[in-house]
């Protein structure tokens, strides 16, 4: 059972990382689409390279995110919460592509392993343990305060780009940051696959820990390199409709305000990663700074009333994951 729980686990941690690259494509690939800086082809092959990148650089941040997270049960108990929980996630993640809306996969993994947790409490099963106090300021504060951050500095950072091209013909500041915008799309899907591919490896390095396969704890090179082809593999599929709800229905931005929103997105999820080896949402922090960018214009044309449905889906995420990843355990714990 312990074997057929880890390939378990393992499938959904390969899902996981594919349906992550799938639906974030978005992030980068939105505004440039929406402005015409990039063709689609041109878009999503070059995302998947910054993500493959990305990924393979999170090597280092992996051990630093999977320590600060769980400390997961040895044997079938610990594979049961981690196939629940990522399942969960997965399934959620789905339903949130369907619909078009943006949300964070990591959100709905903290959720899901917390429900799949419980579920093992429920069970009188051994537990997550090590969720304390230090998850809070680590995890959860981070991923709550990035969609602020980021709408309030793209509101801001529209100034200093309004005030530098304010000599220059419309058109002329139109084509060159045009231009530059392929420069924001690979920033941010690099700032993506260093943050995001954090996750799968974490998942997968708890997985082989709990199995018994990698009590050294350290991340072996073939978890990476699988990683993050599978999340660059899940950026060539675009994610479609989640690109058609930023570029298009949520908030209509010109190129300027469209870089400005790149860059920041960008230069904060750099941040989170690389400097205070923090988790970011790469969905809310990019589309925070959309909507920040997209309330600082002459004409604000921020669909209101979608936005609000993108936010009760970012405060449903983690409950229904964690509800979702909690029936799922229950489920399952009969064969273990």
């Amino acid at each position: 059972m312990e074997t057929a729980l880890l390939i378990v686990v393992l499938a959904a941690a390969a899902c996981f990382a594919f349906l992550n690259g799938f639906r974030d494509a978005s992030a980068a690939i939105a505004l440039p689409l929406r402005t015409r800086a990039l063709t689609p082809t041109i878009a999503v092959l070059l995302a998947a390279f910054f993500n493959f990148v990305g990924a393979l650089m999170s090597l280092i941040l992996a051990l630093s995110l999977h320590d600060k997270l769980f400390a997961i049960p040895s044997g079938v108990d610990g594979l049961a919460i981690l196939a629940a929980g990522v399942a969960a996630a997965v399934l959620w993640g789905i339903y949130q592509w369907w619909r078009g809306y943006p949300s964070s996969s990591t959100h709905a993994l903290i959720g899901g392993l917390v429900g799949a947790g419980f579920g093992a409490v429920l069970k009188g099963e051994a537990p997550i343990s090590d969720v304390n106090g230090s998850i809070l300021p680590v995890v959860v504060a981070p991923l709550l305060l990035s969609p602020v951050v980021a709408m309030v500095f793209g509101y801001l950072f529209v100034y200093p780009a309004v005030w530098g091209s304010r000599y220059s013909q419309p058109s002329s500041v139109h084509r060159k940051v045009r231009q530059a915008q392929a420069v924001g799309a690979g920033a941010v899907a690099l700032g993506h696959g260093m943050q995001d591919g954090q996750r799968t490896i974490a998942i997968v390095v708890m997985a082989l820990g709990a199995a018994g396969l990698n009590n050294d704890g350290g991340v072996p090179v073939w978890v990476v390199i699988c990683s993050a082809a599978l999340l660059a593999l899940g950026t060539l599929g675009g994610g479609w409709r989640i690109v058609y709800t930023l570029g298009t229905r949520l908030v209509r931005l010109d190129p300027m305000r469209g870089f400005v929103a790149q860059m920041t997105s960008g230069v904060l999820l750099f941040v989170g990663a690389m400097a205070l080896h923090l988790p970011l949402s790469t969905t809310h922090t990019t589309t925070s700074a959309t909507i920040g960018a997209g309330m600082n214009q002459p004409n604000a044309r921020v669909n209101r009333r979608l936005w609000l449905k993108i936010l009760r889906a970012w405060v449903a995420t983690p409950v229904v994951s964690a509800a979702v990843a909690l029936i799922l355990y229950l489920a399952l714990s009969p064969l273990i």
